[in-house]
């Protein structure tokens, strides 16, 4: 576990001898264990304490038990991946590879790492599906004491149950590795010992489909003699409650969790030991009365099961599993990062509402649960943990906006001195807990939050001098977290937490500045693509579950942005190939239904600019700006594909709803039909406008913010293009004056009043009306918070060109203003790591810059005088790596080269 959710350091490049590169991956992950593919991509990072330098050529050699088995030999160019060539590797085999790199003067270094194979072929699975059996015992709920704490939904839910299999090894173990799913969710040991640190595994995934198996490597934890692997089983989202509340909405999948696992231990003398899950294994009901994610867990210490996955347990009470068969058709091998706690909370306060009942803050809205110290209780003593994400006026736990999930956990006592509860099957989204009935005084030393999500690797890091942007990117930051949890959720606290694809196209650009979420978000697509109808419609949620309604505008349309824009953030162009026929599929189904080209038929829920403030944006205009968009990503997407004949019929249908759009939803005074802020940034930001037309709409656009005094009314859909589009057609200004606001409705008003994550409603509390609609009132909620993107993009400056692939193209433009006197940010492109930082003091403007091997950059500088510019105290003619632009008349703009880079300048 990490003490944050952190950017990790990146080499110094003054400490580095020369060109070096870092951070192997392979798939685009860490060494991992068990890739279900026979031919990864391999790929690095490079860093260079030379101005100028960059990658010449590189070198890939992969070897097994130290003997080669692919060598790329060298190949020119400044790639910074290559996929492996060779022979396919072979099934649960151990990998190493060697990266050499070389750079202009020919100087070569080396690095390393590793990575290891999964089951390729679903012959190799020995193993078989397990579950409770239900002909011996057809009571899948135990008798359950009649005092025991639970709501009418609580009582529905089964109890998890534990599974052991104790096997004899007679020779020294080499390797071992297990490979593990469940239909539900697991928790697995081995001789006692809980293995990994991954939560919620396997995760969500389209179970009818894809269910991601993981692979973790045991060998330290067996020997010879006996031994024990076992597991406890939850419902999860196989078989619990998923979404808004009946009972319909339980059992999406199935209706009992499953196992599925596989050990394998190789021998020293090259024999094998497959130990499998099948109908040897047995099974009994544990401490955890019930458990489900919406609905929390109960955890009855005086029924603890002792050490029971260790060797010499007596297990003679256990019953027989449930032998399923094998069927492992829809298994497939992980291929992100599992969800993982990644920071503790410490309490900051505690409040007594009435004895034995406390309402703890722990500071900061996220999605976890609470780690219980209990000291002084009696055997039977029960406690009550309610979760919530604000309070009510008097100070208790406000839980009306949970709807319908319980999100309350339950700790019985065994009477220990002291004992700790920790659930492991449930995950609530709340800042505060209510602790009731607990023995005695509770201090803020007995409650500690665990942050849960993704884990995604941190990819950038941005701060600035004013304190109130720097909440809003913490809040941004914690929202992303709080609903990255295995897929992108709407909210992590009441019964919803789906995969709403909107929230997720327009949230894509800040999510990645901020965390690497390729894989993360190939995972969900693989769902979306599975999901995609006969006809080529997209539904509104992926997984698909719930909703019925399918070809939503900006919803559905996440089926080309989202490949897209993972594209040209990642330059991966195997994610094109892959969605390519769900982006196809997908503007055809459009374009058959609306053949006059203005997308009014066939929108199904059509939510509009969803939950903007005071003013309805017509709705054909959005939905025919995203069709026009989608088509544009589709034509792009066959130019890279080397499709011509598609990019060029794209090409000319997205110059056609162009043109319709222009005609229909344009007025001759330059007026969008509905004369709204999202109406005009769509159109602008799409490049649907002639060149004559875009800044008459753009100062319609500011007319209305004047009007508004200056206030923002965009939705989901339009708040993202805001800042971005008034700062590109010079009212940076005003820009930050939204950045800045702080009256209802603005980012700044949610700060005001408390927020540490993104509201789902401009309105989820105002000091008018108090809380929202408590139908629909998330407090943690990440699509107002896509202006991130902004935040990186164009305050720190970091951003590519438009042409660029991988931010191989780099455009440096920080755009100072509003309070802020300096920002800086780093961001982790596919390349290497690229860095800003600017200061504003004095009537001076400085710049620091690096600028990773492998990249260019162009290189915006503020100046009322562009020949004042100076870099490390030269004119930038004579300061190397540097090549001098067309300068503006308020900006220097130079070439770079790869290299660290200081400038000053008149501000």
């Amino acid at each position: 576990m990490t003490t944050d959710w952190v950017l990790s350091e990146a080499p110094a490049a003054a400490e580095l001898s020369g060109l070096t590169a870092y951070d192997l991956r392979c798939e685009h992950r860490s060494e991992p264990l068990g890739i279900g593919t026979a031919r990864p991509r391999l790929s690095w990072r490079l860093a260079s304490p030379t101005r100028g330098d960059r990658q010449d050529a590189f070198r890939v050699q992969v070897l097994r038990d130290g003997v080669q088995v692919w060598d790329s030999g060298w190949l020119v160019g400044q790639e910074t991946y290559v996929d492996h060539d060779g022979a396919p590797l072979t099934s649960q085999t151990d990998y190493v590879w060697q990266l050499s790199v070389r750079d202009v003067a020919g100087a070569v270094s080396t690095a390393d790492a590793t990575f290891a194979t999964g089951l390729f072929h679903s012959d190799e699975w020995e193993a078989h599906w397990i579950e409770h059996d239900y002909d011996t015992d057809p009571y899948f709920e135990p008798p359950v004491d009649r005092k025991e704490p639970r709501t009418v939904r609580q009582a529905t839910i089964a109890p998890p149950r534990h599974y052991r299999r104790t096997f004899e090894l007679t020779q020294p173990v080499h390797r071992a590795r297990v490979y593990v799913t469940a239909h539900g969710l697991y928790q697995f040991s081995a001789n006692g010992q809980r293995i990994g640190n991954d939560e919620l595994t396997p995760g969500w995934t389209d179970y009818r489909e894809r269910v991601a198996y993981q692979t973790y490597d045991v060998t330290d934890l067996l020997r010879e003699g006996e031994n024990v692997i076992g597991a406890v089983l939850g419902e999860g989202w196989w078989s619990g409650y998923v979404g808004w509340d009946t009972r319909s909405h339980a059992h999406h999948y199935g209706k009992k969790p499953q196992l599925l696992a596989q050990l394998v231990v190789d021998h020293p003398d090259g024999s094998r030991t497959v130990v499998a899950t099948d109908g040897r294994w047995v099974e009994h009901v544990g401490p955890i009365r019930f458990a489900d994610l919406l609905m929390g867990e109960s955890y009855d210490a005086r029924n603890e099961l002792g050490d029971w996955s260790s060797p010499g347990y007596d297990a003679s009470g256990w019953a027989a599993a449930g032998d399923l068969g094998g069927d492992v058709s829809t298994v497939i091998a992980a291929t992100t990062e599992p969800v993982r706690v990644t920071s503790e909370l410490p309490a900051i306060a505690v409040t007594a509402l009435e004895p034995g009942r406390f309402v703890v803050d722990l500071g900061q809205n996220f999605a976890g649960r609470v780690r219980l110290r209990v000291r002084g209780a009696e055997a039977g003593d029960r406690i009550r943990l309610r979760h919530g994400e604000m309070l009510e006026a008097d100070g208790s736990l406000y839980t009306a906006n949970l709807r319908t999930a319980d999100a309350t956990d339950y700790f019985v006592s065994a009477g220990a001195d002291e004992e700790f509860f920790e659930p492991i099957f449930t995950v609530h989204g709340f800042r505060y807990v209510e602790i009731d009935g607990y023995p005695g005084e509770l201090t803020r030393d007995d409650v500690v939050g665990r942050a849960l999500h993704s884990d995604t690797p941190v990819a950038g890091r941005f701060e600035c001098s004013d304190a109130g942007v720097n909440q809003l990117l913490s809040n941004i930051r914690w929202g992303q977290r709080g609903n990255f949890v295995s897929v992108p959720t709407d909210c992590p606290q009441r019964d919803e937490r789906l995969g709403w694809t909107a929230d997720a196209q327009i949230f894509l650009p800040t999510a990645a500045y901020q965390a690497d979420v390729l894989t993360f978000f190939e995972n969900w697509f693989a769902d979306l693509a599975v999901a995609q109808t006969a006809e080529g419609a997209i539904p509104d949620v992926i997984p698909h579950v719930i909703t019925g309604r399918h070809g939503t505008p900006a919803w559905a349309d996440a089926a080309t942005i989202v490949p897209w824009t993972l594209y040209r953030i990642y330059g991966d162009e195997r994610v094109l190939r892959a969605a390519w026929p769900v982006m196809q599929r997908w503007v055809e189904y459009v374009h058959r239904a609306n053949p006059d080209l203005i997308w009014r038929k066939r929108t199904s829920g059509h939510y509009g600019d969803w939950l903007q403030v005071g003013v309805v944006t017509d709705r054909d205009v959005l939905a025919t700006a995203y069709f026009a968009r989608s088509v544009e990503f589709t034509a792009a997407a066959a130019r890279v594909l080397g499709l011509a004949d598609e990019a060029a019929a794209y090409g000319e249908l997205w110059e056609r709803i162009r043109d319709a759009f222009v005609a229909e939803f344009v007025d001759a005074e330059g007026k969008v039909r509905g004369d709204t802020q999202t109406g005009y940034l769509l159109p602008l930001a799409f490049g649907l406008l002639p060149s004559s037309a875009e800044q008459v709409a753009v100062k319609h656009l500011v007319a209305d913010l004047e009007r508004r005094d200056r206030s923002l009314t965009t939705g989901f859909a339009g708040v993202a293009l805001l800042c971005p589009i008034l700062t590109k057609y010079g009212y940076a200004e005003l820009a930050y004056e939204l950045l800045h606001d702080d009256r209802y409705p603005s980012w700044g008003y949610s700060i005001k009043h408390g927020a540490t994550t993104i509201w789902e409603r401009w309105d989820g509390w105002t000091e008018e009306n108090g809380f929202g609609p408590v139908a629909m009132n998330s407090f943690n909620h990440y699509s107002l918070g896509s202006v991130g993107e902004w935040l990186y993009a164009d305050v720190a400056g970091i951003s590519q060109s438009a042409d660029s692939i991988g931010f191989r193209d780099l455009v440096i433009k920080p755009q100072p203003g509003g309070r802020l006197t300096w920002a800086k940010a780093s961001y982790d492109t596919p390349t290497g790591r690229v860095s800003t930082s600017w200061t504003l003091a004095n009537g001076n403007f400085t710049l620091d810059v690096t600028i990773p091997p492998g990249t260019t950059a162009a290189i915006h500088i503020p100046t009322t005088d562009p020949n004042s510019v100076q870099e490390a105290g030269q004119a930038p003619p004579e300061a190397a790596g540097l090549t001098v632009l067309a300068p503006t008349p308020t900006t220097a703009i130079l070439r770079a080269h790869p290299g660290t880079y200081h400038f000053t300048a008149r501000a």
